[in-house]
């Protein structure tokens, strides 16, 4: 039985774990914080950027995955000891390190986004999570470490409350039919990553060694825009269609004013403003797993959410 150690346990670290867990591994998980077990995970807490303590705990680890991630408006100063400090842990122990990141690093594009693409971002969470990859990637090409990325797009799926465009700000009002407004354009094509396929992706590469040493993207369906999602929340909830607004710019820039998180969007706000879409070809062609289709991410989504809000199943 193969030993896992999960790197925070938000949406994806959480699905990760579980996954783990079903596929008959044993698993810590690392937050600061810590967490009561359950049935077959070992919660530490522990701050990740404690090298030597994190190396003890990953000490006979098949794998690392780092599925944690800073306060969003805190990445420029928390990433770089976070990474130092992973990749330390994954040479001393010679457990693969399996990386979670996001598409930032590519930076504004024409097109889909390939794993062929640069790592052109200019905007500070941009460079940050290049310079994240490109440490973990020179140590691999050095025979230091064994490590892979996946990039995801946005996170839609159960659990997913914060962050994403398509959490607490949208599906909790269209489920009770009132109307919903999103930042950008809301008709603007654009991908969502299910979080369980994140999973399952972090899970498959963590044991086939010729995913290594570089990044993949995640299995993902063809891209849908947010007033396209909420039509689909919509008509599986039953609540009949809502209103679709974009926030306007002057508003965000006001919110700006108060909130350091509002702030950081100003950086990434091309990613809604402009079609964002992510190719996940290269994967689907070298490995098994594939995306969920988009009705069965909708029913699980819709469901999870009736079940934390206490609303009622109007499908029965």
């Amino acid at each position: 039985m193969s030993f896992h150690v999960v790197i925070g346990f938000g949406p994806a670290g959480a699905a990760t774990a579980r996954l783990l867990v079903e596929q008959g591994r044993t698993v810590r998980v690392v937050t600061r914080s810590g967490r009561s077990p359950e049935p077959g995970i070992e919660h530490v807490a522990l701050d990740a950027t404690d090298t030597r303590r994190l190396t003890d705990v990953a000490r006979g680890a098949a794998a690392i995955h780092s599925c944690a991630a800073p306060p969003y408006h805190h990445w420029a100063r928390d990433w770089p000891p976070l990474a130092s400090s992973l990749c330390a842990a994954a040479e001393e122990t010679g457990a693969v390190l399996v990386m979670l990141g996001n598409l930032y690093g590519y930076g504004p594009v024409d097109g889909p986004m390939t794993e062929e693409l640069p790592l052109a971002a200019t905007g500070t969470k941009g460079r940050v999570r290049t310079a994240v990859w490109e440490q973990a990637r020179r140590l691999h090409e050095e025979g230091r470490i064994r490590a892979v990325e996946v990039r995801a797009s946005d996170f839609f799926g159960p659990g997913v409350t914060d962050g994403g465009h398509l959490a607490a700000r949208v599906v909790p009002p269209l489920l009770r039919g009132k109307p919903v407004t999103t930042l950008g354009d809301p008709d603007a094509p654009h991908s969502w990553t299910y979080v369980p396929d994140v999973a399952r992706t972090l899970v498959e590469v963590a044991g086939e060694e010729r995913a290594w040493g570089r990044a993949w993207h995640v299995p993902t369906q063809p891209p849908l825009s947010v007033r396209d999602m909420v039509g689909r929340l919509c008509a599986h909830a039953g609540t009949g269609p809502v209103a679709v607004r974009g926030l306007p710019s002057a508003v965000v820039g006001a919110a700006a004013l108060f909130s350091p998180l509002i702030r950081e969007l100003k950086e990434i706000r091309y990613q809604f403003d402009r079609p964002f879409v992510l190719d996940s070809s290269a994967y689907e062609a070298a490995f098994t797993v594939r995306s969920t289709p988009v009705d069965e991410q909708i029913k699980a989504t819709s469901q999870w959410w009736r079940d934390r809000l206490g609303t009622s199943d109007r499908h029965g």
